[in-house]
């Protein structure tokens, strides 16, 4: 039994710290609607409390924080405090990146190594899992996939997509629904608002929001590393990309082969890259200057890098969406080379 006798909200999110009766703080976190409505709230309560019993008891890991009681009935998580780490995003948005580099560094092990430990063990999540509840299994490893199997590549902007473009297609789609030693757990979300670290001395990474955990392709994981994420226009270099993987490979070691590794790497970026060109109409109607069209630009050309090797093709349709872009949206026809590394998207 653990009784709080006082909390205090962390805006803006449905969590609070709270103080027990024996002077600890523990941490409390409710249930509410998510904008991507994807899951309902009991099933993202239940992967939730699933996933943190599972690293922790069935793997003994420290990488996220202990679950010390759920109430499913009433839709409360209490967590183990992980203070004085803070999220990542929010030091580097005050800092800037070059303050933190190791932290970065730190905190994209810390993906690769929950890769690692889960490697080979989704049968006993989903035991655990499902005696919370119904779950997919299939649903939790094909993710958007599922999605841009039923809707096909995009024809938009008038830039054509040729049989070798959709070969391409089919073929980085079947690289993330079929994982094979890859199959890892992910927490569903793993840009840096979702890393803990100190601030000062050794950061001590944990990953924490496993709402939306499942077993899934662990190169999805690497994406925020090369390609920018919601928050940011431009990301560092590839020193995080490296630390990933090595980590990765300690528990899934073809991660050390260079094709097979960087096939499902420009599948994920791709896949990804693809699903957030679906907000183009969004996009369309905000204002000019808008940060969020220079986004999709730095997105679309991120994501052609990564993977102009493995899927050339794919890499060289988008860029030319993102060349369309620039002349759609003048605003975004900037050099972000010439930006910073994290610099935020307004």
């Amino acid at each position: 039994m653990i009784n709080v006798v006082e909390w205090t909200r962390l805006e803006p999110w449905r969590v609070a710290r709270a103080r027990t009766d024996r002077d600890e703080t523990v941490i409390i976190k409710w249930t509410g609607p998510h904008a991507s409505r994807a899951r309902d709230e009991p099933w993202r309560l239940r992967t939730e409390a699933a996933a943190l019993r599972f690293l922790s008891e069935d793997l003994g890991a420290a990488l996220a924080p202990r679950l010390l009681a759920v109430d499913l009935a009433e839709g409360r998580l209490v967590l183990e405090d992980l203070a004085p780490r803070t999220a990542l995003d929010g030091l580097l948005r005050r800092h800037g990146a070059g303050a933190h580099a190791d932290r970065l560094t730190a905190a994209a092990r810390a993906r690769g190594e929950l890769g690692a430990i889960t490697a080979g063990h989704a049968e006993a999540y989903y035991r655990r899992r499902a005696a919370l509840g119904p779950v997919d299994p299939a649903a939790d490893r094909l993710g958007r996939v599922a999605r841009q199997r039923e809707t096909g590549m995009p024809s938009l902007l008038g830039v054509p997509v040729p049989g070798g473009v959709e070969r391409e297609f089919g073929a980085a789609l079947a690289e993330l629904a079929e994982p094979g030693p890859f199959l890892v757990l992910s927490n569903g979300d793993a840009e840096a608002n979702n890393v803990l670290v100190r601030e000062q001395g050794p950061a001590d990474a944990r990953l924490i929001d496993f709402e939306f955990a499942g077993f899934t392709h662990a190169l999805h994981d690497a994406v925020p590393l090369h390609v920018p994420g919601p928050g940011w226009l431009t990301l560092g270099g590839p020193a995080e990309g490296e630390a990933y993987r090595r980590a990765l490979a300690a528990g899934v070691p073809q991660a050390e082969d260079d094709v097979r590794y960087e096939r499902g790497l420009a599948a994920a970026c791709v896949s990804y890259a693809l699903a957030r060109l679906t907000r183009l109409p969004v996009l369309d109607g905000r204002p000019a200057g808008d940060d969020s069209q220079a986004q999709l630009v730095a997105i679309l050309e991120a994501a052609a890098r990564t993977a102009e090797g493995a899927l050339p093709r794919l890499a060289g349709w988008c860029r030319q969406v993102a060349a369309a872009l620039r002349r759609r949206w003048p605003d975004a026809d900037v050099d972000l080379g010439t930006q910073a590394p994290y610099t935020p998207r307004r």
